[in-house]
């Protein structure tokens, strides 16, 4: 694992150098979105100035350079993930359309009235909603297993509710709302034993931990390329190569043909079969950038400095009177989310802002983790691999003005 010079990786993100409020920007609230580095600005710029074309079709050098770029994207999401093949590898537009994308094109008709799905109470709502959605159309349940004060997933309880009638398990590997990293491997384990297939979302996990998805064994896992410093409007679903060949089309249209007729259509082979009409190339070609950039860096390397952040910003916010943390698991990610006694988070979130420093404030798309612990919302900040001390510093010093505002 390699040391990173933190003041050489602030240099590649150009929007860090950009004033808030006359205040030198601190950008905190990357668990909704990251920064952008400048290799991945220049894909951005190079495909569209260079090699801009519809991929797949078509014969000209252009098509040609624009269809090696989007595929070689794939195989560079196969090697971040772990995953055996690259066919293996499906581009979607994030997370939310990967999950929605399983459950309509595999658990939808495998599942009958009275069948089980099982989430946990600690997911954001895009792995909440398509369940119930589902539920909705084929009789199944949701069943949701507990957390404990600390913000853990109680595994007694989700054993206990994992049962003859579970057809599917669906869970977070990183909460976006608590930083909990839940014990993924173990927890596939428990439902593979029982013949249950499992998906993991992954969109807080991958920019911050390693992802080996055949040595956690789990059946689909999902990505969002604009949290892991990637553009919006991409992401990657992998899925089991077996359960992708079994599975029908997600959406009609180009691409995920092979022949039309009125009377009969041949669907394409997979991965394109779940990828109808024009994609988002230019995105998939600036994931592309990103993971590479990932990979320059290091995740470990970069899991390294964000638990180093994660535990100075801890033992600081600990130390302001009325703070409390919300979500103290022993393994997080780079999280911390906290509530301030009298203070709502959203006047918290407005006067850092006018310190130049951007948090985020609300349920963060975790309502179900907010009544757990009895809260509206949290005031959250969250760590990427640019920020500092010094920026803790400030954010302490910021918190401080609240107080003295409130008081």
């Amino acid at each position: 694992m390699k040391q990173l010079d933190i003041d050489l990786v602030r240099k590649d993100f150009p929007i860090l150098g950009r004033r808030v409020h006359e205040k030198p920007l601190i950008y905190l609230d990357n668990a909704a979105t990251s920064q952008k580095p400048t290799a991945v600005i220049d894909a951005l710029r190079d495909y569209y100035t260079q090699s801009n074309a519809n991929i797949h079709r078509g014969v000209h050098l252009l098509s040609e350079e624009a269809t090696a770029a989007y595929e070689n994207v794939r195989e560079i999401s196969r090697d971040f993930l772990g995953a055996s093949e690259s066919r293996e590898i499906v581009f979607v537009r994030g997370t939310t359309e990967a999950i929605n994308l399983v459950a309509q094109a595999y658990a939808r008709p495998r599942l009958q009235a009275g069948d089980e799905i099982l989430i946990s109470h600690m997911e954001h709502h895009s792995n909440i909603v398509p369940w119930q959605i589902l539920c909705q159309q084929t009789g199944a349940l949701l069943r949701v297993a507990p957390i404990t004060d600390e913000g853990e997933l109680d595994i007694a309880g989700f054993e206990q509710l994992l049962g003859p009638k579970t057809k599917f398990v669906s869970l977070v590997h990183v909460s976006n709302a608590l930083g909990t990293i839940n014990p993924v491997k173990s927890l596939v384990a428990k439902a593979k034993a029982q013949g249950v297939p499992v998906l993991l979302d992954g969109a807080q996990a991958a920019p911050h931990i390693a992802i080996d998805v055949q040595d956690i064994d789990c059946d689909f896992y999902t990505l969002s390329g604009h949290k892991v410093y990637g553009p919006t409007g991409i992401g990657v679903l992998y899925g089991r190569e077996s359960l992708l060949e079994e599975m029908e089309p997600y959406q009609g249209g180009g691409e995920m043909i092979l022949s039309v007729s009125f009377e009969k259509t041949t669907y394409n082979k997979i991965p394109h079969k779940f990828e109808a009409g024009t994609p988002n190339i230019a995105g998939t070609v600036g994931l592309g950038a990103a993971l590479q950039y990932v990979n320059l860096m290091g995740i470990d390397s970069i899991a390294a400095h964000e638990h180093e952040l994660l535990t100075y910003a801890t033992e600081q916010v600990q130390q302001v009177p009325g703070i409390k943390i919300i979500g103290t698991a022993r393994e997080k990610a780079g999280v911390l989310s906290f509530v301030l006694d009298g203070v709502h988070p959203h006047d918290v979130g407005t006067i850092l802002d006018q310190e130049g420093i951007a948090v985020r404030t609300g349920h963060h798309c975790a309502q179900p983790v907010m009544d757990r612990f009895g809260i509206p919302a949290t005031t959250r900040a969250s760590f990427a691999v640019y920020n500092t001390r010094a920026e803790i510093d400030r954010l302490m010093a910021a918190l401080d003005r609240v107080r003295d505002i409130f008081s």
